[in-house]
């Protein structure tokens, strides 16, 4: 258990500081209002969780150290969006329609509302 923890760990550091990197030099040239830097990161992420489950399917490689390190930790340190977006992938190729549109529609209104009251919450 230590040793996942501390493969979910490492992986995560490297995720989150790729996230700051990649959203400090996109804002920096970005002179829009729109948050081009968080929908980037959202869409590797997502482009990356799909190649690492595509890899290890293809390949029949269940090695779960190389998935804890790279698909929880890396991944989920860069973008919890990816594991969104691979959970929905999932639910949509097991033809499980009305529960993705169910887990989208939660998340995202429930999501935005939870923000919404934990400002006003501190205020």
């Amino acid at each position: 258990m230590i040793k996942n923890l501390f493969l979910v760990a490492i992986g995560g550091a490297f995720g989150s500081t790729l996230r700051y990197l990649i959203h400090w030099f996109v804002h920096k040239k970005n002179t829009t209002s729109f948050p081009i830097q968080t929908l980037l990161v959202n869409v590797l992420g997502c482009l990356l969780i799909g190649i690492l489950i595509g890899y290890f399917a293809k390949h029949q490689n269940e090695n779960e150290t190389l998935k804890l390190l790279f698909v929880t930790g890396f991944c989920g340190g860069f973008t919890t969006f990816s594991a969104f977006g691979l959970e929905n992938m999932t639910l949509l190729q097991n033809q499980n329609y009305q529960t993705a549109f169910l887990y989208i529609t939660l998340s995202l209104i429930l999501g935005i509302l939870a923000v919404g009251i934990g400002i006003f919450i501190t205020k």
